[in-house]
């Protein structure tokens, strides 16, 4: 505190495999097995919100004047990508991902299928 700087957390940028709107299944955790919706992706922290998935509860006051209710709300907090594994569209199964370069730029695709997502 006095007489040493504080060392810093580097944070390490993970590239996610997950996007927006990916259906995904939970691997590890409170939650394991659960199946939803990728709403929103934070890669610099490496979490994502995935929809019924992860559930918080979150005390909130009332505030008349936005038209808040108080009391006690559960809303889902973030979770690390890491324990998520997205589901591929075509074959319906939790699979890995993989890139590769097409006339139109790059796209993913599903390493069991082989099909785009």
């Amino acid at each position: 505190m006095y007489g040493r700087p504080d060392k810093e957390k580097q944070q390490t940028y993970i590239k996610p495999h997950v996007k927006k709107n990916d259906t995904v299944v939970v691997l590890s955790g409170k939650d394991r097995g659960k199946q939803g919706k990728v709403l929103r992706v934070n890669p610099s922290k490496g979490t994502a919100i995935v929809e019924r998935v992860n559930i918080g509860k979150k005390h909130a006051k009332a505030n008349p004047q936005r038209n808040i209710k108080g009391g006690i709300l559960e809303r889902e907090t973030p979770i690390r990508i890491s324990n998520l594994q997205v589901i591929c569209p075509s074959c319906g199964e939790a699979t890995r991902t993989g890139k590769h370069r097409t006339e139109t730029g790059s796209a993913r695709y599903c390493k069991k299928c082989d099909t785009e997502m």
